[in-house]
């Protein structure tokens, strides 16, 4: 039996679904929109890296879950970070600025900030492996008692079950740091973007992509903290977030500021434009 309320319950549903991601949206948007956050977001890694090295050295946050490097978000996200952070913010990217132009070149910029973000990832920790390399040794367990010359790199060492000893960048330290300000940056322009008309399919996928985005930035955030709190020598720690903060205010701060460049993502400029359907 077919019921006669089944289409309209359906469309009751969605409208309900909408309206939940709206108010969900507006409340992240009213966060980051606080002069307070822009301002300071950036120092809180800085901040995070002392007191959680600080912690560290005293012995006084108790093992947990998150102290284990198997824990599951660790395996399946942070691990994976880039991906993620792509994987989430490229479609925002793409249908954000295609309900804000069908400019193919403005397109093209956010598309090009991405490659430069991608990048800088890569030359990062693909820098990060060669110091460990360099700077290295191998030995057959963490004592250091027993040096194994024969093993020149730290990949090749750990497949044959050793310990390698070198000066290990906090990998975690500068993607999650970065990754978080990218995003930051990038979903800057939904503010604007609540007041612009367009049809409810976009919309919910819009707003979905954007709520998944900011609550990537809360794991990055809390895997930070982590990270700070149970791994590393604060000096690694440090210098792998002095490199994400870096990456990110050479582009946003500086370079994205001068004609050429991607550029910054459309916040102010939105309100002189037409409304898509």
């Amino acid at each position: 039996m077919t019921s006669d309320t089944a289409p309209g319950s359906s469309v009751h549903l969605n409208d309900v679904n909408m309206a939940v991601e709206d108010v969900i949206v507006g409340y992240f948007v009213k966060f980051w929109r606080l002069p307070a956050v822009r301002r300071y977001f950036h120092w809180m890694f800085l901040f995070l890296t002392l007191l959680g090295s600080l912690l560290k050295e005293l012995d006084v946050v108790p093992q947990s879950y998150f102290s284990h490097r198997r824990n599951a978000i660790n395996v399946y996200f942070i691990k994976l970070s880039w991906g993620w952070t792509l994987l989430l913010l490229t479609p925002f990217l793409l249908l954000v600025n295609s309900l804000f132009s069908r400019s193919v070149s403005f397109l093209g910029r956010r598309v090009c900030a991405l490659l430069v973000a991608t990048g800088i990832w890569y030359v990062c920790t693909a820098t990060f492996v060669y110091i460990e390399n360099v700077t290295g040794s191998c030995y057959e367990t963490e004592t250091m008692a027993v040096l194994k010359k024969e093993f020149t790199f730290k990949a090749s060492c750990k497949q044959a079950g050793l310990h390698w000893d070198g000066f290990d960048i906090s990998g975690h330290a500068f993607i999650l740091a970065y990754s978080a300000l990218l995003i930051m940056e990038e979903m800057a322009p939904m503010g604007s973007m609540m007041a612009v008309s367009y049809s409810a399919l976009p919309r919910m996928a819009l707003n979905f992509l954007y709520i998944a985005l900011n609550l990537i930035v809360i794991i990055w955030v809390w895997m930070f903290a982590c990270t700070a709190v149970y791994f590393h020598d604060l000096s690694h720690k440090l210098i792998g977030t002095v490199c994400g903060l870096s990456a990110w205010f050479l582009t946003y701060r500086l370079w994205y500021l001068k004609p050429l460049s991607p550029g910054l993502p459309p916040v102010r400029h939105l309100k002189g434009q037409k409304q898509h359907a």
